[in-house]
Order: C-alpha cells, then sequence, then structure tokens
C-alpha cells in the first residue's frame, strides 16, 4: 500500500471531517479511498461507453398511469439479459419504486435505463453504474462456469 501526505487548511479539513463522521467513516483514509473510485468512475463513464458494468436503476412511477407498469415489465423483459433482479416498492396509494439490478455492456444497460427513465409516467429515475471486469469461472470440474464481476477501481 502507498501512502501519501496531503495539506488542507483549517476551514476544508474541518469540513471534511464533519463529512466523513455524518457518512460513518472511522478514518480519512477509507473516506479518501472511496473519493478517489467515485472520480474515478465519473471520469471512465464519461470518456467511454464501452466495457462491462454492473448497475442500479431506481426510478418512481405512479402506477394508476395507463398501462405504465405493463409498459414497463415489456421493457425489461424485452432486456432480460441484462436484468439480474428487481424490487418494487409500494410507496403510497398512488407511487411504486421500483430498483432494478443489471449487469451488462456499458452501452446496453445505459440505453435500457434511458428508455426506462424516458417511458412517460416515470419519474425520478437514476441510474448508477460501476465498471467492473467480467470472467467466466468454474471453482471445479462438477461445477458449470459463471460469471464473475470484479469491479476496475
Amino acid at each position: 500500500m502507498e501512502r501519501f501526505t496531503i495539506s488542507l487548511d483549517n476551514h476544508l479539513s474541518k469540513q471534511f471531517d464533519d463529512l466523513i463522521r455524518a457518512r460513518g467513516y472511522t478514518n480519512r483514509s477509507e473516506a479518501i479511498r472511496d473519493l478517489i473510485r467515485e472520480q474515478l468512475e465519473i471520469e471512465r463513464q464519461e470518456k467511454k461507453h464501452e466495457g462491462y458494468c454492473v448497475a442500479t436503476l431506481s426510478y418512481i412511477y405512479d402506477h394508476h398511469q395507463s398501462d405504465l407498469a405493463s409498459r414497463i415489465t415489456s421493457i425489461q423483459h424485452s432486456h432480460h439479459d441484462l436484468t439480474l433482479s428487481s424490487m418494487h416498492i409500494h410507496m403510497d396509494h398512488d407511487h411504486c419504486l421500483e430498483v432494478t439490478v443489471l449487469r451488462g455492456m456499458i452501452q446496453d444497460v445505459t440505453n435500457f435505463a434511458n428508455q426506462v427513465i424516458a417511458t412517460r409516467g416515470v419519474r425520478h429515475g437514476k441510474l448508477y453504474m460501476v465498471p467492473v471486469k467480467i470472467t467466466q469461472e468454474q471453482l471445479s470440474p462438477a461445477s458449470l462456469p459463471h460469471a464473475h464481476s470484479n469491479p476496475l477501481t
């Protein structure tokens, strides 16, 4: 592990310490590592849309909107190869929150998310992606090969 030192003015240092306490970090190092990982992912996603990712797509919609739930389900079924899991939460009498876990090519996941979020009646859609390297592994001769998703950072 490499160590490095940074200098912060007192005001910035206090703000950072307040932030890491609020987020539950026990030390500055882990907070800095997470900030670096986050920025690297932002840069990677802005520069290229190739490779694989795991992602969560969260969105809220009014389930009374004409055929909206069935249109969303149809979009998910037409992209069943990307969807690992989906969780549906009833927020109140009108609104539902859905969280879908995805894995696939970054461009395919982005296109899928954009299609869902752009569906009339969907509100507050957000995609969170983590680029990964996907490998096929077989733990023993008796087991079947299966996908492993290793984060790139």
